[in-house]
């Protein structure tokens, strides 16, 4: 026991003292030195250098006080230095670390406590103090990894809970114990190197990590290479960094033809690589060779065949192999052909098999055998990639390609096609157009051409089978319906007598110049035109089915006969192709005039044609457009005409109304007959009622009060009624639609009626009443001499205005 003993007068003497005990290895470890404070004031550095000195027993400063000359004296409160737990204890426990203890604790029950992470806090009680003896104790197994340091706080209080020192503060480090394997990150790892590397490229880095203090050795790791497979060309193609684990080649021959993967076998050992006392872990590293284009492409052999029929085309006719050691389908293995003599006329490429590498040897230019019967070809092959600097290229690289050519019956072959003539139409059947022959390519075959009509849309023309000499058998027309644009076209076939036989067709182009054939015709044929001079004209044109020059521009003349035409009308010129057709008097009646008018083209010689034009003259409004009234009149029909008409127009309107009324009435009469049957039963009434065309009642109910009936008809009216049961009923009302069914039923009924009044008596429908306003029809005439009088148009309103300034108002006019 070491005690230190206070050389200052104070009241009590207190000595501070340590207890040594020597610990075994497997105990806890304590800081190299302690400071104490001593109340006086004075400062004292006491270091106990053995670290297995445990425990330590602590006492609390007393509090400050007042010496025997007023002074007050304060005692500085104690530092406890850190205290130092090996983590994965064995035990047992618990087990004390520190003993607290105050000097009061002689006058006064003291009770100590500890607060903070891993006493009162989470995780609780790893930490527990005597309250009475203020020994304080680790209850279980620390670990680092878990948590590496607990910060406390010792507390004394009396029995009444009060303070009776400052807190003392305890911080606790778990010492780092080698309990941690090093673990690689990846259990395979996956890296790659070119071939032919040179020593010193790096290939990959693969990384262990361990839970240790890696400030110590616990948690230091470093690599090793335990084993590589395989062990070509060398055993050790590869080494590793030991502190970052980077792997590097060593040697060089690296070949992926000849290995193209390697496995690897790394090792990590803790304790700084220390193998006796270190824990290690190992991982595998798989390294493959990358190909690089080492390996030019070899023919397989020197010469190559094919054969090739003439005129096809995309057809493969030889086949090139080849042998390249670098890795399948990559850019450093993928041939590619080219020719470099033997195909001037470019008939050949060679297309790349992407599966095999072949060389596929196509037509792409058909071949002609009476050209050529045989093609020689030089090919070169290459990869898509350069080659790997320092590498020549093989003597294998080039090749020859014998290509045959075999015949076959080749289609004649017309020179000219489409072949193009010029003809002025109109030549007579029988005229010798041209000759149309083909050709027979295939001169080493004796063999003769036969000629055919495929196609002649207007059967004009024929063909000699021999000789294929063409002559027409119809007059050709320019103007036909077949011919475009000039051109007129006819298909012929060619055909040999070869093995199968070949056959080719030929279109022959008839250019057929124009001639003054057609005569041209007046355009328009019908027009219009106001009866007054000056007010508008007539643009006339003509069409002609030539072409130029025999077309336009046009003559247009009136003829000579008959004189009307040139007294009324005159033709004056626009330009080349139209003409101004105008009245020459100043009033012209209404009515439709033909106005003939000859046409002239400019053809040598020039044709002509005499055309009708009709042209409606009409009274026109203020605009120059004809009116209703003066359309009319211009249909051809005079005044006294058109008044008639409007007559007849009024009259059958009014016996339409009287027949209606007629049907009311006798409707009416029928219903106050006595029935021979009962009501409901008579049919006749249901019939009636479909004859209701009208809206309503309001088309059922007429006032015939305001029909006035002839005098001559009372004794028919008042004559007595015969009872219908003695004579046969007539026969029901048809639809009004049927007028001719009705008004023939109705005659069958009246004379086989002996009640029905006579014949005469149906003149009453044509009876207009007294007091009409028009007068009698009968009051017209045609007459012309002027002795009638027309002055009562004047008030039938202003449709009849017109009529009454052309008759009316004696010689006005």
């Amino acid at each position: 026991m070491c005690c230190k003993k206070s050389e200052e007068p104070f009241h009590h003497v207190y000595h501070t003292c340590y207890r040594l005990h020597p610990l075994p290895s497997s105990s806890f470890h304590l800081s190299p030195f302690l400071f104490l404070q001593e109340m006086t004031g004075n400062y004292t550095r006491k270091e106990v250098e053995d670290s297995g000195s445990l425990p330590v027993v602590v006492r609390f400063p007393w509090q400050p006080y007042l010496s025997a000359s007023g002074l007050q004296r304060q005692k500085r409160d104690w530092v406890i230095p850190p205290i130092n737990v090996p983590e994965n204890s064995r035990g047992p426990f618990p087990q004390m670390l520190v003993s607290i203890r105050s000097d009061k604790d002689r006058s006064i029950n003291i009770r100590y406590s500890i607060t903070g992470v891993g006493a009162d806090q989470p995780p609780n009680e790893v930490f527990s103090i005597d309250p009475e003896k203020g020994k304080m104790y680790v209850t279980k197994p620390l670990d680092r990894e878990e948590r590496s340091s607990y910060h406390l706080r010792a507390h004394a209080v009396d029995m009444n809970g009060n303070q009776v020192e400052q807190p003392v503060d305890l911080y606790i480090f778990v010492i780092d114990m080698n309990d941690n394997r090093p673990e690689f990150k990846n259990q395979v790892y996956n890296g790659s190197v070119m071939e032919g590397s040179k020593p010193g490229t790096t290939v990959m880095t693969v990384t262990a990590h361990d839970a240790d203090d890696i400030t110590t050795s616990n948690g230091m790791v470093y690599y090793r290479i335990l084993q590589q497979t395989p062990h070509s060309p060398i055993p050790n193609m590869f080494t590793i960094n030991r502190e970052t684990g980077d792997i590097v080649t060593v040697a060089a021959g690296l070949d992926r033809e000849r290995v193209s993967q390697y496995t690897v076998i790394v090792e990590a050992t803790d304790m700084e690589g220390n193998l006796n006392f270190g824990l290690s872990s190992t991982a595998t590293a798989i390294i493959s060779i990358t190909d690089v284009n080492d390996n030019p492409p070899e023919f397989t052999q020197s010469t190559f065949s094919g054969e090739v029929l003439e005129n096809s085309v995309n057809v493969v006719v030889a086949n090139l192999t080849v042998m390249d050691k670098d890795e399948p389908r990559t850019p450093n293995w993928n041939a590619v052909y080219r020719i470099v003599s033997g195909d001037n006329g470019r008939h050949f490429t060679i297309r790349t098999n992407p599966e095999t590498n072949d060389g596929m040897v196509t037509v792409v230019k058909p071949v002609d055998f009476e050209m050529n019967r045989a093609f020689m070809l030089t090919v070169v092959v290459s990869n898509q990639a350069p080659l790997a600097e320092g590498v020549q290229a093989s003597l294998q690289y080039t090749a020859g390609v014998t290509i045959s050519v075999k015949d076959i019956n080749e289609a004649p072959v017309f020179p000219d096609n489409p072949k193009m003539v010029r003809f002025e139409e109109g030549v007579p059947a029988g005229t010798i157009i041209t000759t149309f022959a083909a050709k027979d390519p295939d001169t080493f075959m004796q063999q003769s051409i036969r000629y055919a009509k495929l196609a002649d849309p207007a059967n004009w023309l024929s063909i000699n089978s021999s000789n294929g000499q063409i002559t027409t058998t119809a007059v050709l027309d320019r103007e036909s319906i077949y011919v475009k644009k000039n051109i007129y076209e006819a298909t012929f076939l060619a055909a040999d007598n070869g093995s199968p036989p070949a056959s080719s067709t030929g279109t022959l182009q008839i250019y057929l110049i124009d001639v003054n054939d057609n005569a041209p015709s007046l355009v328009p044929r019908e027009a219009q035109i106001c009866e007054r001079a000056n007010a508008n004209s007539i643009n006339i044109t003509a069409a002609d089915a030539d072409t130029d020059p025999n077309v336009g521009p046009f003559v247009f003349e009136l003829p000579m006969h008959p004189s009307a035409i040139r007294r009324n009308w005159t033709v004056s010129r626009l330009n080349g192709d139209y003409a101004r057709l105008s009245l020459r008097i100043q009033f012209l009646e209404s009515g439709v005039y033909e106005v003939p008018i000859s046409v002239s083209d400019s053809g040598n010689p020039p044709l002509s044609n005499r055309s009708i034009i009709k042209v409606k003259v009409c009274p026109c409004d203020e605009h120059g457009d004809c009116t209703a009234v003066g359309a009319v009149a211009a249909a051809g029909l005079g005044t006294g005409a058109i008044i008639a008409i409007l007559i007849c127009i009024i009259i059958l309107l009014s016996m339409v109304l009287l027949f209606v009324v007629w049907m009311k009435r006798r409707e009416k009469e029928r219903q106050t007959k006595q029935l021979l049957i009962d009501p409901e039963d008579d049919v006749r009434d249901n019939i009636l009622k479909y004859d209701e065309e009208g809206g309503g009642e309001e088309d059922q109910d007429y006032d015939l009060s305001q029909l006035q009936q002839p005098d001559s008809l009372e004794h028919i009216m008042t004559k007595p009624v015969v009872p219908e049961s003695q004579y046969p009923l007539r026969p029901v009302v048809p639809h009004p639609g049927d007028i001719g069914d009705f008004i023939n039923e109705g005659l069958r009924a009246a004379d086989n009626d002996p009640t029905a009044p006579p014949y005469d008596s149906l003149l009453v429908f044509d009876y207009e009443g007294s007091g009409s306003t028009a007068g009698s029809v009968s009051s017209l005439n045609s007459s012309s001499s002027g002795e009638q009088d027309y002055d009562y148009l004047n008030d039938w309103g202003p449709r009849f205005k017109k009529l009454a300034d052309m008759y009316g108002g004696g010689n006005d006019d």
